[in-house]
């Protein structure tokens, strides 16, 4: 038992270093080496999803899943009235996603039925699923019911799904229905400096 104000840090006793350095090595030894085959098929997979590698490796490894489908906000889409085209690029990005779903939750005043619509008309997206968005003031409860809700109709696993938004409400969404990871829109969408 810690005496008041002791903040369980690390104990500076002799032998401090070597206890760091063992545990330090033990970790190490745990984390597997990946054979060159499965790293290429995982280098091929993040091509297919249209990932950065390293990002798609650490999303990975964080829920053990592989990625199964996106979840977009509206906003990811910059899709921001009814009846709106996306930007091309952004368009052109989602029709070379391979082997994997794409959904979206469309923030008010958007119509989810009509953002379906629009993307298939106008660039040819076929979404698997749509909802509204959950209110940025909504319960935490309310929030991950929201984001599971078009999930659970089109049969995706959570732990599979990648949150793709604009807004820390937007991450929030990940943590909410417990989905596989959060990437901003413009590191999806390669727009990053």
């Amino acid at each position: 038992m810690s005496l008041l104000g002791h903040n369980n840090g690390p104990s500076m006793e002799a032998g401090y270093g070597w206890r760091k350095h063992s545990w330090a090595k033990a970790r190490r030894d745990l984390l597997p080496t990946l054979p060159i085959e499965v790293l290429r098929r995982r280098v091929n997979r993040a091509k297919e999803l249209g990932l950065p590698y390293k990002t798609y490796a650490s999303i990975r490894a964080a829920s053990g899943h592989d990625v199964v489908a996106f979840l977009f906000s509206s906003n990811a889409l910059r899709v921001f009235r009814d009846g709106a085209p996306m930007p091309a690029h952004r368009a052109e990005k989602l029709l070379s996603v391979e082997r994997a779903s794409l959904t979206t939750l469309a923030q008010p005043p958007l119509d989810p039925a009509r953002l379906i619509a629009t993307l298939m008309s106008e660039h040819g997206i076929a979404l698997k699923a749509a909802g509204p968005a959950p209110h940025f003031a909504a319960s935490w409860s309310d929030i991950g019911a929201a984001v599971i809700a078009p999930l659970r109709a089109a049969g995706l696993p959570r732990d599979g799904v990648l949150v793709v938004g604009d807004t820390d409400a937007e991450r929030d969404w990940c943590a909410a229905g417990r989905l596989a990871g959060f990437v901003p829109s413009d590191v999806h969408f390669g727009e990053t400096a």
